[in-house]
């Protein structure tokens, strides 16, 4: 008898993460200060600072479709997702690589508008494009970018330092991207159907932005700085509300509760996934992808530092039960926070 192979979607990306983790102590080099498991990798800078360290991936027909992704807002996407990791450690990005490959269907010109999307990123995050690799790819395309950023040693945030107790807050609003991602395969499924038919995109024009051109929360990382806030934990919004929560749970071996009613979410999003698509805006809160909202937990004696900001909303609480991973809804009763959102395999 041979021995049986597991199949990858039998136990998940986060699953094969672990399985990898496990074969990789980090301790070769004394200036590796975190590896595999959190936003960013940590390592020793200076005195005074850590290095950030971040890398994501983008497939064709996997994370994106270029049917309706502009190409310029394709390259900008690349950094946020990255900016948007090194934000999550409380830290500032400095540098990115870029590794590209492509098919043959794709011109020069296609290639420098992926690059001027990159660049206009470049400029509003203050950072530099410092090198990479381009290569051929038998089918679509593939953009990988390696995010290089600077935190202060006393101000590092990972994702398991929540403690009972604290308070459970995210920036912005939720389940807009998610909302726009709908939008945009319901106007393919329409091109489709009759070429001649225009986009009608007029009444989501927030939703639609909100997917193709997200922001990383680095003003937030500024405002941290000058209200002398330092998060206890702290992960970016990606793969969904639900799925975050539970990285902080597990990695800050902790329970969380949120309340249903205090879930941040935009008028159009709540508008259009109810009326149009007929789905729960706190679904489409707890499990859309994509925002790059940061969600954080704080110390109770730091609440007056937030408690008048514009784009901080408190949703919870943590508590001393790993077990306790708990949405109150609306009408008192409690749901267990389950992830459902983006799976990679």
């Amino acid at each position: 008898m041979g021995t049986s192979l597991t199949p990858i979607q039998q136990i998940g990306e986060f699953g094969l993460i672990e399985k990898i983790q496990k074969h990789f102590s980090n301790k070769l080099q004394k200036n590796t200060i975190l590896g595999i498991g959190d936003d960013a990798a940590i390592l020793e800078r200076d005195e005074h600072n850590f290095t950030l360290i971040s890398t994501d991936m983008l497939l064709e027909g996997i994370h994106f479709d270029l049917t309706y992704y502009p190409l310029k807002h394709l390259g900008y996407k690349a950094v946020v997702c990255n900016v948007s990791d090194i934000a999550a450690m409380n830290g500032i990005p400095e540098q990115i690589t870029v590794s590209i490959a492509l098919s043959s269907k794709f011109t020069v010109e296609a290639v420098e508008e992926i690059y001027e999307g990159i660049r206009l990123a470049c400029e509003n995050y203050k950072i530099d494009l410092i090198g990479g690799d381009t290569t051929t790819s038998r089918t679509g395309l593939v953009i990988s970018v390696t995010a290089i950023g600077k935190v202060s040693k006393q101000k590092v945030v990972k994702r398991s330092g929540a403690k009972p107790n604290d308070i459970i807050c995210v920036t912005g609003d939720l389940g807009g991207s998610y909302t726009g991602l709908l939008v945009l395969q319901r106007e393919k499924v329409t091109f489709k159907a009759n070429p001649e038919t225009q986009p009608q995109l007029d009444n989501y024009d927030y939703v639609v932005k909100r997917h193709l051109k997200p922001e990383a929360r680095t003003d937030v990382i500024h405002e941290f700085a000058d209200l002398d806030l330092v998060p206890t934990a702290m992960i970016d919004i990606s793969d969904g509300l639900a799925s975050e929560l539970l990285h902080i749970s597990k990695n800050s071996k902790c329970g969380v509760i949120i309340f249903e009613d205090k879930l941040p979410i935009d008028p159009q999003t709540a508008t259009v996934i109810n009326d149009e698509f007929h789905i729960s805006p706190t679904t489409a809160v707890l499990n859309g992808g994509e925002d790059y909202e940061l969600l954080f937990t704080i110390r109770q004696q730091d609440y007056d530092k937030i408690k008048n900001h514009p784009d901080v909303t408190p949703i919870g609480y943590v508590t001393d039960s790993l077990q306790e991973r708990k949405l109150i809804l609306r009408a008192g009763t409690t749901a267990e926070i389950k992830a459902q959102g983006w799976t990679h395999f």
